[in-house]
């Protein structure tokens, strides 16, 4: 099977009501359901967040492209997502093929493209990153209150 038109998993900026939402997707994408990624876990980044291979489940959105649309979208995900093409040495994040279950009920599982976080950026959250327990993006904690003198 080939990957070329393999709908999208996405998890922290990309899911509705999050900044690059209405930027990116709007009018790109022809169905949008909630997702589970079995098989990683979730960290927090600069305002965004990233995705690696473990033992949890990542909370997001399945997305497939507008008819007509899927080039234009998988070229500006790249862009966002810093992907230069596979290892790259400055990617910030990999696009690798998953499986992923759509939901909200059980359904069998989809492949579908992932972007996970690049090797380098890996080895610095399995040593020092904050992860996100509950593998949703949404349900992070709050920021910490700005500190007064």
């Amino acid at each position: 099977m080939t990957d070329a038109g393999l709908p999208f998993f996405v998890y922290g900026t990309l899911l509705p009501g999050e900044r690059n939402h209405d930027l990116i997707l709007r009018g790109r994408t022809g169905a949008e359901q909630p997702a589970v990624l079995p098989g990683a876990l979730l960290y927090e980044g600069p305002g965004y967040p990233y995705a690696i291979e473990g033992h949890g489940t990542v909370h997001g959105a399945l997305v497939t492209a507008a008819p007509g649309a899927y080039g234009e979208l998988l070229g500006l995900l790249d862009h966002l997502e810093e992907y230069l093409g596979p290892d790259h040495p400055r990617n910030l994040y990999e696009r690798v093929v998953r499986q992923v279950l759509p939901g909200p009920e059980p359904a069998e599982p989809v492949r579908a493209w992932v972007y996970f976080a690049a090797t380098a950026v890996t080895r610095t959250l399995r040593t020092g990153g904050t992860p996100i327990p509950s593998g949703a993006w949404l349900t992070r904690r709050p920021p910490p209150a700005p500190r007064t003198p």
